[in-house]
């Protein structure tokens, strides 16, 4: 019986020489996970992976998290350790989720093993071990190991009390810049724009502090930023000593859009938003550049902070946080710090998508099922289940585009959602894997039953689709494309959410879209089309219009009226007529009312 394959992706392994003084170095490898083997490969353009190294499960005797606050050099942060055959490997995730994931599979096939009872949390260097400044290597670990895997465990090194980096109340507040909830026993929960003292900020990636009940624990550093306001040069979007021209020269060098930096401006003490984009000019046509907004102070106000349309914040880091989600009167959000030493960014490899990826010759394509503005849907087939593959113009959209339905898909997951099975990027046009769909778009299959869809039919697709919606506005989505023909329909005709291109994740239930960008007129809000603000109500409203549809059996709304005659029945307060049924069921009655009028 063949393994079976539980995980691969691509990491980074820590490397020394056999001598205790040799430097270490990281290397890049390919890491397959199966129910026998551990193994890593190099991968090389245009050839086959070379396999570098393979442990047998049954010899592996610890696998933990590594915690430690020494700095580390590769561009993956997350570390985690395998001891095997008197021997470590040092793995670095891309992510703590990815880390939790291979520590949590690696457990869960080794707990059977012959174990060790302690194990070293931290790392060994410099011929010591940095927990328990043990110089024997193959020393008693000084944790204790638990075999089974918990999401709530959380290790700091060990810090003398000289170096605890104690305050007191008033010395060093922060305010926390989104909710945070506890992993484990000894995290503190965070509430938005609250308060927080520090009590112990020495580890890297987590920090002790105290809320206003006395209250202490560990918290993600990056979801916290100093009250101070101007206190941010731990974060990688802020680059102190760069001129305007060499500002404009990374980003544009870069070309991502919403590629961004803060940097100083001429003027001592204040702070300028540098950000590329290519949104179209004057004339229409693609204008890639570099806009420059200086942070404003209102010094009246606490919340002082703003850019363009003066939504004002505590802190610079929360500014910035914020429009990171929101764009709110900038040209462009702000997607893609880039830090000066940097230089140009990573390929799309920086989606941690690896335990994501579906390889080329895994899937097969078929007949086309239907296009749009940005790609093309096939048929497909993918490790024997049939599926479908959404395959991106390459005029469409861009490679950020792509990589940004990627991402929201991948954190989505509901029973009225489509789901994402994989993405495949190493082919050109890269595609979507989702499942197959068999009675298509809601709006060809309302169309092709018009006249045998019974009332209780009708409802049950509303509720299956207002089921996903309740899910994405839990979880801090818009939709913004939210109608019949952006939802699929199994073959238990059971409707689900799909198409998620516009999708956006936002902190507070609204986001304002940036200049020039283009949405379904038909099915828009008043605010949209007046202010181009998205929110969850603005949802709400499309789906209005999509039970509208779904109740009409398919028919458009605003029949035989373009966009601008849309737009003026709305203004001229003019609604949707409510669909009625006829004498034997079937609808009747399609146009607009007047707002409050009732018909006759």
């Amino acid at each position: 019986m063949f393994p079976r394959v539980i995980l691969k992706g691509t990491m980074f392994k820590k490397s020394q020489q056999k001598k205790r003084t040799s430097p270490c170095n990281y290397k890049e490898r390919f890491f397959v996970l199966d129910t026998q083997d551990l193994r890593y490969s190099e991968r090389r353009p245009g050839k086959k992976p070379m396999l570098k190294g393979c442990i047998q499960l049954s010899r592996i005797k610890c696998v933990e998290l590594v915690c430690s606050d020494v700095p580390i050099p590769c561009s993956y942060k997350y570390p985690f350790q395998v001891f095997h055959d008197n021997h470590y490997l040092y793995i670095f995730a891309p992510d703590n989720d990815c880390r939790q994931r291979w520590v949590k599979a690696l457990k869960e096939e080794t707990k059977c093993n012959n174990l060790v009872a302690k194990y070293h949390p931290n790392f060994w260097m410099d011929g010591k071990w940095r927990c328990c400044h043990q110089t024997e290597k193959l020393a008693l670990g000084c944790h204790e190991y638990d075999p089974v895997y918990c999401a709530t465990k959380r290790l700091l090194p060990e810090i003398p009390d000289s170096e605890r980096g104690l305050y007191s109340t008033g010395q060093m507040m922060v305010i926390a810049l989104q909710d945070y909830t506890p992993l484990g026993e000894d995290d503190l929960p965070l509430q938005k724009n609250q308060e927080y003292i520090v009590i112990n900020r020495s580890h890297a990636d987590w920090w002790t502090i105290q809320d206003d009940t006395g209250r202490t624990g560990f918290v993600p550093s990056t979801y916290v930023a100093e009250k101070s306001g101007n206190n941010f040069q731990r974060f990688e979007w802020y680059n102190k000593n760069i001129t305007r021209g060499q500002a404009e020269d990374l980003l544009m060098r870069e070309g991502k859009e919403g590629a961004f930096m803060v940097r100083d401006s001429s003027q001592a003490g204040v702070y300028t938003v540098s950000v590329f984009t290519k949104a179209p000019g004057s004339n229409g046509e693609k204008n890639p550049r570099v806009k420059h907004y200086q942070i404003r102070q209102r010094d009246t106000e606490e919340s002082s902070y703003y850019l363009a349309e003066k939504y004002l914040f505590n802190t610079i880091p929360e500014l910035i946080h914020y429009h990171q989600h929101n764009a709110a009167g900038l040209i462009t959000r702000l997607r893609h710090p880039v830090p000066k030493d940097r230089g140009c960014t990573q390929e799309i490899n920086d989606l941690s998508k690896d335990q994501w990826e579906v390889e080329p010759e895994e899937l097969s394509l078929g007949q086309e099922l239907g296009s749009g503005q940005f790609g093309v849907v096939v048929e497909g087939r993918w490790r024997e289940r049939k599926v479908a593959v959404k395959m991106i113009r390459e005029e469409g959209m861009s490679d950020e585009e792509f990589k940004e339905e990627a991402r929201i898909m991948m954190r989505l997951s509901h029973s009225k959602l489509v789901q994402l099975y994989g993405l495949c990027t190493n082919r050109s046009p890269m595609c979507l894997v989702f499942e197959f769909m068999e009675n298509g778009c809601l709006s060809d299959y309302l169309r092709t039953r018009r006249g045998h869809l019974s009332r209780e039919m009708m409802l049950g697709m509303c509720l299956d689709v207002s089921e996903g919606m309740a899910y994405l506005e839990s979880s801090n989505f818009i939709h913004r494309d939210l109608a019949a023909r952006n939802c699929l329909v199994s073959k238990n005709h059971e409707v689900k959410v799909s198409d998620f291109g516009m999708t956006r994740f936002v902190l507070d239930d609204q986001y304002t879209s940036s200049h020039g960008s283009k949405f379904p007129v038909k099915w828009s809000a008043p605010e949209v089309i007046k202010y181009s603000k998205f929110s969850s109500k603005s949802d709400v409203w499309s789906f209005g219009l999509l039970m509208w549809e779904v109740y009409n059996e398919g028919r458009l709304p605003y029949e035989n009226r373009s966009n601008a005659e849309v737009v003026e029945t709305l203004n001229a307060g003019l609604r949707l007529l409510k669909p009625r049924f006829g004498s034997r069921g079937h609808l009747c009655a399609h146009g607009v009312v007047r707002e409050g009028e009732t018909r006759r």
